[in-house]
C-alpha cells in the first residue's frame, strides 16, 4: 500500500477511536443462538441478530445443510449458465416464489446483489427509479449502480411520504417505466411500511413497486410471508427482493422474487447472477429447509410477536423510549453515539450482547442501541436482559 494511503487511513482509525466510534470485533465460539459463547467473555444473550425465528440452529435446516453438502458438492465452481444450475437451487427459487406470493424468482449470493441487480439491469435512459430517504444501503447503492450504466433518471421522496412520492410521479409522465423501491421493514427504526398506499400511489401512476422484504421474511404475516401478508395484499407487490440471511436460516444469499418475465430476464442479462458462482448448495439446502419448516411452523412467528411485546413493554417500565412499532426490531434512542457505544459495552459486561449505532449509520442525535428478538429467546433470556438494561441504565445514567 502506497505511504500517502497508508498515513491517511492510520489517521481516519484514529479519529475513530478518539471520537467513541471505533467498532471492535467480537468472535462467537459457538452457533449463532439465543444464547451463545463469546471469545473471552463465556456464555451471552444474544439480542444484535437477526436469527429472528431461532433457525439459525434448528436441527432440520442444519440437517438439509449438511445433506446438500454431502449430495451436491461445494458448489458449482462457476456461474450457473456455464456449468449447469442444480436442481436444489430450482427447488429452493420455488419455493421462494410460493412464500412471498409470485410466480418466480432468482437467487443471489446475497441480496446486496439482488438489489444491485434489478434496478440495474432492466432499467434504461427512458426510465425512472425513486427510492424512500431511509432505504438499505444496498438500494442506494443499486441505484447508484443503474444511474451510472443505463442513465436512467433518479430520485429520492422523503420517507413514508406519500404525498411527495406522488408529486414526483406526476412529473414523470414522459418517462417509460417508473420504478418505486421501498424497504418493508426500514431496519433502523424497525418502521412497517405503508404498503397499501405504495400500492395505491404506484398504480395511480402505473409504477412498478419494488419492496426489499430482509427483515419482513418470516416475520411479518401470520404465517411469516412479509409485509403483503402482513396488510393482506400477498400477490400485488410487482417485484420483492429479500434475504435467506435473517429469519430464513441465518446463512447468507438471497433473491428476487416477480413475474417469470423479470427472472428470466435477469438471468439472462443481470451481471451479479452472470458472474458469480451460484449460491453454495449448503445453503440452498439450508434455506429451503428453512422455507419449509416456516411453513409447517405458523407458531414461530406467533411466539416471535410475543417476545417482541413482552420485551418492548419491559424496556418502557424500566423508562427507556423505544421506538413505536411492532416488529422485533427495537431501538432505544440514547441520542449521543458515544453514549449508545458505552450502554452496549456495559451491557455486554452483564452478559448481554447489543450493538449500538450513530452516525453517519443514524441522524446525528438519534443514535440507539438496537435489540433485536427471536422466537428462540425463552422468558428467562429476556427478563435477564431487562435486569441488565436497568443496571447499565443506572450507572450511566442513562434510565
Amino acid at each position: 500500500m502506497t505511504a500517502p494511503l497508508e498515513t491517511r487511513l492510520r489517521e481516519q482509525l484514529a479519529t475513530f477511536r478518539h471520537d467513541g466510534v471505533y467498532k471492535t470485533l467480537t468472535y462467537l465460539e459457538g452457533p449463532q443462538g439465543p444464547r451463545a459463547r463469546m471469545e473471552g467473555r463465556g456464555e451471552v444473550i444474544i439480542l444484535s441478530s437477526n436469527n429472528y425465528l431461532g433457525l439459525c440452529t434448528e436441527p432440520a435446516v442444519i440437517a438439509a445443510g449438511q445433506d446438500a453438502l454431502t449430495r451436491y458438492g461445494a458448489g458449482t465452481a462457476s456461474v450457473r449458465f456455464i456449468c449447469g444450475t442444480f436442481t436444489i437451487h430450482r427447488e429452493l427459487e420455488a419455493a421462494l416464489a410460493g412464500l412471498v406470493g409470485t410466480s418466480a424468482s432468482l437467487s443471489f449470493v446475497s441480496c446486496w446483489n439482488a438489489n444491485e441487480a434489478l434496478p440495474g439491469t432492466v432499467l434504461t435512459e427512458k426510465d425512472l427509479v425513486l427510492s424512500d430517504q431511509l432505504n438499505h444501503a444496498s438500494i442506494i447503492d443499486g441505484i447508484r449502480l443503474a444511474k451510472a450504466i443505463t442513465r436512467c433518471q433518479t430520485g429520492v421522496y422523503q420517507h413514508g411520504d406519500l404525498a411527495d412520492l406522488d408529486a414526483k410521479l406526476s412529473l414523470a409522465r414522459d418517462r417509460e417505466v417508473k420504478m418505486v423501491i421501498s424497504d418493508g421493514v426500514f431496519s433502523m427504526e424497525g418502521a412497517i411500511a405503508n404498503l397499501p398506499g405504495l400500492l395505491e400511489v404506484c398504480r395511480k401512476h402505473r409504477a412498478l413497486l419494488v419492496i426489499d422484504d430482509s427483515h419482513a421474511t418470516g416475520v411479518l404475516g401470520t404465517t411469516g410471508r412479509g409485509t403483503a401478508e402482513h396488510y393482506g395484499v400477498l400477490g400485488e407487490v410487482d417485484a420483492i427482493t429479500s434475504t435467506l440471511g435473517k429469519a430464513l436460516g441465518g446463512a447468507a444469499g438471497g433473491f428476487v422474487a416477480g413475474s417469470e418475465a423479470l427472472c428470466d430476464y435477469l438471468t439472462q442479462r443481470g451481471r451479479p447472477q452472470l458472474f458469480s458462482n451460484a449460491l453454495p448448495c449448503t445453503v440452498a439446502g439450508s434455506a429451503l429447509a428453512a422455507v419449509q419448516f416456516l411453513l409447517a411452523h405458523p407458531e414461530r412467528v406467533t411466539r416471535l410477536r410475543e417476545n417482541t411485546s413482552y420485551f418492548r413493554q419491559g424496556l418502557i417500565e424500566l423508562g427507556y423510549q423505544p421506538l413505536p412499532g411492532e416488529t422485533p426490531i427495537i431501538p432505544v434512542i440514547i441520542g449521543e453515539t458515544a453514549d449508545a457505544i458505552r450502554l452496549s459495552e456495559a451491557l455486554l459486561d452483564l452478559g448481554v450482547f447489543v450493538t449500538g449505532f450513530g452516525y453517519p449509520v443514524v441522524p446525528q442525535g438519534t443514535a440507539r442501541v438496537r435489540c433485536q428478538i427471536s422466537a428462540a429467546h425463552s422468558r428467562d433470556d429476556l427478563d435477564e436482559a431487562l435486569r441488565a438494561f436497568k443496571n447499565a441504565g443506572r450507572r450511566l445514567g442513562l434510565a
